[in-house]
């Protein structure tokens, strides 16, 4: 029987190596180790299954759950790689990434990935790894808000530690100059077209008033608001996001259809309207960047197709394969 496993791993590492590959859907992650769809194929056939099926309940009720689950996809992978170090709890010599300025009151959907983890250990204990069903999560979250689909590579394991200065310091923040967002994704393997079309993923999804607020009333430290912002969209957002206060008042990063997943974020870019100043800049900063963005302002297909290609790339941040990591039982906290 494990002579029959081994030779049907064998042949899909070979599948993965002529066939996947030159799709993009295979990934070579040191030691010899890749990640490749059919990874839970005969482990855990129901594995996709089940994830869609939580998710599915879960944004059901919550459509803002959508952006939240395909956030954390994001936080984790430009870290320490795809690996979810981002949902392990403070314990031990482990300070949680939770507790970093990108993800203090702001990552969410912890919950969902736990129920989602208990229904796999019941299917089949230790085998999906949290890193996989956080990649798998963030893909059924773009399909169910209308967004496109993409073949996941799997196979993924999870660290037994978490990095609090890497949370800080590798997740491009709404502040950072468009020189920084960019050498950040650089820093990951990823390109400029990257960074334009996984920050479409704004068509989804909320801010909250401290990261724009300083587009409203004090941009360069000179008491001026950013006039690349329309100024009557300004004045609007000025209304529940003041001076001082309100700190938590949440705004759709997407007026125009804020639970669509669709290519409106770039339409609303070209008219001055994006929300948080690492989106304007996009516009403002860089040649290229704005021609992509006009791009997929008039090209939805072609940015959904860029949007899962990249999505794909990003998932193949520096994972942990073979017998590196381990697989754990709870996302939350590393096995005994």
């Amino acid at each position: 029987m494990r002579a029959r496993m081994s030779q049907s791993k064998n042949f899909l590492i070979i599948f993965c190596v002529l066939a996947l590959a030159p799709l993009g859907l295979c990934a070579k992650a040191g030691y010899g180790g890749y990640l490749y769809p059919q990874f839970y194929d005969h482990s855990c056939p129901k594995a996709q299954e089940i994830v869609k099926s939580v998710v599915a309940k879960a944004v059901a009720k919550d459509p803002r759950m959508a952006a939240s689950l395909l956030r954390l996809h994001f936080h984790d992978c430009f870290v320490k790689g795809c690996d979810a170090s981002l949902l392990l709890d403070s314990s031990g010599t482990i300070i949680s990434e939770k507790r970093s300025v990108p993800n203090t009151n702001s990552a969410r959907g912890f919950e969902v990935l736990d129920e989602i983890k208990s229904a796999l250990e019941k299917e089949c204990p230790q085998t999906v790894s949290c890193a996989d069903l956080l990649a798998l999560a963030a893909r059924d979250s773009t399909v169910l808000t209308g967004g496109p689909s993409w073949v996941v590579p799997l196979g993924r394991r999870d660290s037994t530690g978490a990095s609090l200065s890497g949370s800080n310091n590798n997740i491009p923040a709404p502040n950072n100059t468009f020189q920084t967002i960019l050498t950040k994704f650089k820093l990951k393997g990823l390109d400029i077209v990257d960074l334009v079309a996984l920050s479409g993923s704004h068509t989804i999804g909320n801010a909250r008033c401290t990261t724009f607020r300083q587009r409203l009333y004090n941009q360069t430290g000179n008491g001026q608001p950013d006039f690349t912002l329309d100024q009557s969209y300004a004045a609007q957002l000025r209304t529940r996001c003041p001076r001082s206060g309100g700190d938590q008042n949440l705004f759709f990063l997407d007026f125009v259809s804020p639970i669509k997943f669709d290519n409106s974020y770039f339409k609303n870019l070209l008219a001055k309207k994006g929300l948080l100043s690492s989106d304007e800049v996009l516009v403002t900063q860089s040649q290229a960047t704005l021609q992509l963005v006009k791009q997929y302002a008039g090209n939805q297909e072609l940015f959904f197709e860029q949007f899962a290609k990249s999505m794909v790339k990003m998932g193949n941040i520096t994972p942990l394969t073979g017998s590196k990591g381990q697989i754990r039982k709870r996302c939350r906290q590393v096995n005994k």
